[in-house]
């Protein structure tokens, strides 16, 4: 499929495949008919079912797909994601990211509570063996 075929779909219209009959999944804005792949894929059809409709971007790169894999999903590439819809699947994960950014740091629990249980435990050991040393 060329850039001059492809068609452009809504999260609307994807969301109206998540069917047996009909499954299509979103990976980086590519919008991909897996209906036919679904009794063939190698993590089983439950896999591609959970995101029937929807986004499987992080799920994709999660696995790690082998360029086989890349070449095999080229073969059921339907169309796009609306230049629109685009934004509303980076929102999500740009607000978190925000969010972890604003937090302060937590260096205090992080590191100086085990390092005084440490220290703590490492006086008690000291005790102890002082003491049966008598």
């Amino acid at each position: 499929m060329t850039a001059e075929d492809l068609n452009y779909f809504t999260l609307d219209d994807i969301a109206e495949h998540n069917s047996i009959k009909s499954t299509w999944i979103v990976i980086h804005h590519k919008v991909y008919d897996v209906t036919r792949f679904l009794e063939e894929h190698p993590g089983g059809e439950e896999v591609l079912r959970e995101h029937a409709g929807g986004d499987a971007t992080e799920s994709f790169e999660d696995v790690g797909h082998s360029t086989d894999a890349h070449a095999v999903a080229q073969q059921m590439l339907v169309g796009e994601l609306h230049p629109d819809d685009r934004e509303k699947l980076a929102k999500p994960a740009e607000s978190l990211a925000t969010t972890l950014e604003e937090e302060p740091s937590s260096w205090l629990p992080n590191w100086l509570i085990p390092l005084a249980a440490a220290v703590i435990v490492t006086l008690v050991y000291r005790m102890y063996v002082a003491e049966s040393e008598l």
